[in-house]
């Protein structure tokens, strides 16, 4: 994948100017196996949990999970439900009882250990790990264009790690969102690296994944310890639209992902471009009015969920310098 994102910082002089004096952040979450046949979480997140020296950092109390064992046990996405869209709030505030599904069950569980979401005694940082089959690279899922913290750790990952397919995702619109698990924290930051296999582990992959999670500690640590994160913009794609396959009429797929787009996630994609190839060879071409930049194309976890890929706008997004408060 090609550089689609560039981020620039302001003038060092700028940093004093706006700053956002924000809370220590003492408790960060690494949770690992949501889905449990997306490998590169289970294997680092079991590995921390019998060697937690590498993410150890002085200023800061981090706490790997392994969130859905039972699945990870059958290597299967879920048991009974998806538990990255288990947590809302109807979900957690439901009765538990036998007949309860086995995620809903456990996302209360977790919301209780790491939240409760919304609350001022949630963990302050979640770090949710997870592999994508859809050629996205390195992915960093932002929840909100108003956290100054999440921005800024974001910013200095990508300027640290500079990887060459590292680009991030904002899911604000509400026609994108989901009950997602990191959402228990007052911060978080959603990790999807690939293209991965489900059930597979590639080194390449999971040494990816293990960089932009120790990247993650670090800033925390150097925030902790007091330095200032001067301004900075971050170039990101906002999600908007939901595409479906083409189904007939008993919702069967009829048409699959065009050669032309498979595999160019972040990619630019033009009206009248090509997007489905039907069974019967007939090409259905893109029919916006704009340009946009589909992401998650032909994921195979999203055939359940009517996705086919998502549309993505370019847009910048700004952040105030941020320092720890004092008090």
């Amino acid at each position: 994948l090609s550089v689609c994102l560039s981020v620039v910082l302001l003038p060092p002089d700028m940093a004093s100017v706006g700053a956002a004096c924000l809370p220590a952040v003492r408790r960060i979450a690494v949770f690992g196996g949501t889905h449990g046949n997306e490998l590169s979480g289970v294997f680092l997140v079991r590995h921390w949990l019998r060697d937690r020296s590498e993410i150890q950092r002085a200023t800061c109390e981090v706490h790997p999970f392994l969130t859905n064992p039972a699945a990870v046990q059958r290597c299967t996405r879920y048991v009974d439900c998806d538990l990255n869209r288990a947590f809302t709030a109807e979900n957690l505030s439901l009765s538990q009882c036998d007949s309860m599904l086995h995620e809903v069950k456990i996302a209360q569980q977790i919301n209780q250990m790491f939240g409760p979401k919304g609350s001022d005694s949630a963990y302050d940082l979640a770090l949710d790990l997870h592999n994508t089959t859809s050629n996205m690279g390195n992915c960093l899922i932002l929840k909100t264009s108003n956290d100054d913290f999440t921005i800024q750790l974001i910013h200095y990952i990508k300027n640290t790690l500079a990887f060459s397919n590292c680009n991030v995702l904002l899911l604000e619109n509400p026609a994108v969102q989901y009950g997602a698990i990191r959402m228990v924290a007052k911060h978080s930051v959603g990790l999807e690296v690939g293209p991965q296999p489900q059930g597979v582990v590639r080194a390449n992959i999971l040494e990816n994944m293990r960089k932009l999670v120790n990247s993650a500690l670090d800033f925390a640590h150097f925030y902790n310890e007091g330095k200032e994160f001067p301004p900075c913009t971050l170039d990101v794609y906002k999600a908007f639209e939901k595409v479906n396959y083409p189904r007939d009429a008993e919702g069967q797929i009829i048409g699959i992902i065009h050669p032309q787009l498979q595999d160019r996630d972040w990619k630019e994609l033009n009206p009248g471009d090509p997007s489905f190839l039907t069974l019967d060879g007939k090409t259905i071409t893109y029919s916006g009015s704009r340009a946009v930049y589909p992401v998650f194309v032909n994921e195979a976890a999203y055939y359940e969920k009517d996705s086919a890929f998502l549309l993505t706008q370019k847009v910048t997004l700004t952040a105030n310098s941020v320092k720890v408060s004092k008090h």
